[in-house]
């Protein structure tokens, strides 16, 4: 596939960190308008009070509204397992519209079962604004963006490209943290290990922007990086590790890890676009499924 690539263009990007859960979330600008996209917003969970509150999501709010901005956009990279979306709630104070990949249908019904989420519960995606297939492109402003398929970690994993800057969600990590687990259901590390060079295929100087830093050895928080800088020096995937390497190392490291601490009201709430699920009573409600997982 070929991808309508335009680093002559360069957006404004700001990114805003959840120290809860070592996430990034972005504010995108047309470079040429006010026009905006937010990228993996996040919403405050206190689990074991099972409270949710907007802290990190009025701060976003906040930039676009004093910024003088036009949000057309809120873009989720891909059904995340370790923070819940706060899509919906921005969405009712700015606007927008609700953007994933088209496999969010293959999540929904996997999870659906193992969450028994019966009939109610609609499993094509119906709960977005809109599915993404691979190379679909959209507006931001005056500024083309486009979508690139990345499975690996999940089926629905999507890079997004504007202009001269890609979000790549859990696809990679920054060069010394390397990649996302591939052992969820629907993961795998061989097709992770396609998707990774897909994005590396992007131009050299592409500015690649992560959802997750986890600060490696002591090292502050970053979130920015290249696509030169990957190729060289990505301790999973650079210096032309093969794939045979990438799924040993891979298969390996992730059984030795334990699953996250949100995965269980992170995935009920963003099957359903940020959406918390209710009782037949309308109360809102997650459950725990036992042994599920």
């Amino acid at each position: 596939m070929e991808y309508p690539v335009d680093t002559s263009l360069k957006p404004e990007v700001t990114g805003f960190f959840d120290p809860a859960t070592n996430t990034i979330s972005y504010v995108v600008k047309d470079p040429a308008s006010d026009a905006c996209a937010i990228v993996d917003s996040v919403m405050d969970i206190d689990y074991a009070a099972g409270r949710i509150t907007y802290e990190h999501a009025d701060e976003l709010i906040k930039f676009v509204q004093e910024n003088g901005l036009k949000l057309e956009w809120l873009i989720e990279t891909h059904v995340h397992a370790d923070h819940l979306s706060a899509a919906p709630y921005i969405q009712d104070k700015l606007g927008g519209k609700i953007g994933i990949g088209e496999h969010i249908v293959t999540v929904q019904d996997v999870f659906g079962k193992i969450f028994n989420e019966g009939t109610e519960f609609q499993r094509d995606g119906s709960q977005f604004d809109a599915l993404f297939k691979d190379g679909d492109t959209y507006m931001v402003g005056q500024m083309p963006v486009f979508a690139m398929h990345t499975p690996g970690h999940t089926p629905a994993c999507m890079v997004h490209v504007m202009g001269d800057a890609a979000f790549v969600g859990d696809t990679l990590f920054m060069p010394d943290g390397g990649s996302a687990r591939a052992d969820f259901p629907g993961g795998d590390a061989g097709t992770l290990y396609d998707s990774i060079q897909k994005v590396l295929a992007l131009p050299d100087e592409t500015r690649l922007f992560m959802c997750h830093d986890y600060g490696p050895n002591g090292r502050d928080i970053q979130w920015e990086t290249t696509v030169a800088d990957e190729k060289a020096h990505n301790i999973h995937v650079g210096a032309g590790k093969t794939k045979e390497e990438f799924v040993k190392f891979r298969t390996e490291r992730d059984a030795q890890l334990t699953m996250p601490k949100l995965i269980i009201p992170s995935l009920q709430v963003n099957m359903r676009a940020g959406e918390v699920p209710r009782d037949k009573d309308g109360v809102p409600m997650l459950k725990v499924p036992v042994n599920g997982l």
